[in-house]
Order: C-alpha cells, then structure tokens, then sequence
C-alpha cells in the first residue's frame, strides 16, 4: 500500500506544514508515477484548503501492514489529527510486532 504525506508550503517559516495523508490501496497508478498521482489526487482532496492548489506537495511511502482491515480500509483520506492517530496505531502494532519475534 502506498501512503501520501501531503503538506502545504508555508514561505514564512519555510518548511512545510501537515495537511494531512492519503492511502493509495490500488497497484496501478495509470500511467503516471507515484509522485504525479500522488499530488494530484492531494490537490483534488485538500485544494479547498489553500489559495494555490501548487503549493500542496506530497511524500509517497511504501508500507505494509498485515492486518490492516480495521486501520486503512474503510478511508483514503485523513486529516492531521486522523493521521497522527493513524501513525501512534501503527507505531505501537510494530512495536508488537518486535517483541513477538
């Protein structure tokens, strides 16, 4: 599964500010990498939130999780506090994970 970290330009402070995380549950991308899709589908999703729809950027990951039939499936979209509840969940199912084996 791939996973979009979308953040939003801020030219004040010069970093990026969280908007929020797309999951990407489909294989194909049709036709385009995971960069363009990524961002055009962050700009469709988050666009509203922002006077420019190019200063919204992405960080597409690779992840996998075994179980992820309560965590991923039932949304794509996410907002900051959803993603940050989203990131502790998994951190602490790894950290399972490692104790197990």
């Amino acid at each position: 599964m791939i996973v979009y970290v979308v953040f939003c330009k801020d030219f004040e402070h010069r970093k990026g500010e969280l908007m929020g995380m797309l999951v990407e549950r489909r294989k194909d991308t049709r036709g385009q990498n995971r960069l363009e899709s990524g961002v055009k589908w962050a700009r469709k999703a988050f666009g509203h939130l922002v006077k420019d729809k190019k200063d919204i950027f992405v960080f597409p990951k690779e992840m996998e999780i075994n179980d992820d039939k309560g965590l991923l499936v039932e949304k794509g979209i996410f907002s900051k506090e959803e993603f940050s509840e989203v990131t502790k969940t998994i951190e602490q199912e790894m950290g399972r994970e490692r104790k197990g084996d």
